[in-house]
């Protein structure tokens, strides 16, 4: 039966928690307006006092999720340890386990489909956690000579990418995704790659 007594508000966070738990448990594209709204308890109509269609909703999971996203990659960040490149490997692991927690919101904004740019609200909140990596990564690649330095935005798109590959493989339980390692060491092993590259770690000898 349906649930009584919502307001406005909590209302539409209600239907935001039914959609993500929808998206964990089917995929962004797996379930209907008329799910979410049965999910949550309320009638279909409902739904649209709130949100246009199927996208709309998902939009605002995937805003909420770079909100939660950025605050933890902050975080991480900013208490990572007392060097630029453990702060810098702090992030990595941030990733990982933001995926592992938030496994809707993760869908939401890196498999749906839904353009960040959809909303004014959507794209703030997914630069605010793009520019946070790429202050990981400016702060690292400080220590690489000038000739040297590749433009921290490519710096952090090579680590998000890593980052996000170790996700897709291995870090939630998909099928066929059991990984040969801790997905944490895969992650740390080819950051370490990747920074000897870039000359930020010495060679083993």
């Amino acid at each position: 039966m349906p649930k009584r007594g919502y307001h406005h508000g909590n209302l539409r966070q209600a239907l935001i928690d039914a959609a993500l738990k929808l998206i964990d448990e089917k995929g962004p594209t797996g379930f209907t307006l008329s799910e979410a709204a049965k999910t949550a308890g309320v009638t279909p109509a409902a739904v649209y006092r709130h949100f246009e269609g199927r996208e709309d909703l998902i939009a605002e999971c995937a805003r909420q999720g770079h909100e939660i996203f950025a605050d933890v990659i902050e975080h991480a960040f900013s208490s990572g340890g007392g060097s630029d490149l453990a702060a810098f490997e702090a992030t990595g692991r941030a990733y990982l386990a933001f995926a592992r927690k938030f496994p809707g919101h993760y869908q939401a904004m890196f498999e749906s489909g839904i353009s960040p740019n959809r909303t004014p609200e959507l794209a703030a909140a997914s630069a605010r956690s793009r520019q946070i990596l790429e202050q990981a990564a400016e702060a690292l690649s400080e220590h690489i000579p000038p000739e040297k330095r590749p433009p921290a935005t490519m710096f952090s798109a090579h680590i998000w990418a890593m980052s996000h590959g170790v996700v897709e493989l291995f870090a939630r339980g998909k099928p066929g995704g059991n990984a040969p390692f801790p997905p944490e060491e895969l992650l740390e092993a080819g950051i370490g790659i990747y920074l000897r590259g870039l000359g930020l770690i010495e060679q083993d000898k």
